[in-house]
C-alpha cells in the first residue's frame, strides 16, 4: 500500500493509504479515458506525482512500451461541451429569429388590415432622457 500525507481543511496533516487494487482501478480508468489525472487528484486529494507513479507501476501500456496522451480526453470533452453549447445557442437564436419574423409579419398584416401605423417611425422624436429643463440654460 502506498502512503499519502495531506493537509485537511483545518491544516492538520493526515496520513492516508491507498490499496494496490484501488490504485490499479484508477490507472485503468485513466487508460480507458474515463477520468483525467486532474480529476483523480481532485477527487481523492492525491498529488500528480503519486498518480504518475501509479501509472508507471500499474499501466498495461507502460509495460508494453506504449505511450498514452493522458490529458487529451479532458480537452476533447471540453471542446465537445463547448460545441454542444454553441449548437444550443444557435438553435435558440434561430427560434428567436423565427419569432421576430413572425411578429413582424403579424404587424405588417395588422397595419394593412386596419389601415393604421403600428410601428414607430424613425422620424418621430424620441426622448433621450438626458436633456436639461432648467430655463436658465435655455435662455443662454
Amino acid at each position: 500500500m502506498s502512503k499519502l500525507g495531506i493537509f485537511n481543511q483545518e491544516s492538520v496533516f493526515i496520513n492516508r493509504r491507498f490499496s494496490e487494487d484501488f490504485r490499479q482501478k484508477r490507472v485503468k480508468e485513466i487508460e480507458n479515458n474515463l477520468v483525467t489525472i486532474s480529476e483523480i487528484c481532485k477527487s481523492y486529494h492525491v498529488s500528480r506525482s503519486s498518480v504518475y507513479k501509479w501509472i508507471y507501476k500499474y499501466s498495461i501500456m507502460a509495460k508494453k512500451g506504449l505511450k498514452q496522451v493522458v490529458e487529451a480526453k479532458s480537452d476533447t470533452r471540453k471542446i465537445k461541451m463547448l460545441e454542444d453549447k454553441i449548437k444550443e445557442l444557435e438553435r435558440i437564436i434561430g427560434q428567436k429569429q423565427v419569432t421576430i419574423e413572425f411578429k413582424d409579419k403579424m404587424i405588417e398584416i395588422a397595419e394593412s388590415t386596419y389601415g393604421i401605423d403600428i410601428k414607430k417611425k424613425l422620424s418621430s422624436k424620441l426622448s433621450s432622457g438626458s436633456t436639461t429643463t432648467d430655463k436658465s440654460t435655455e435662455e443662454k
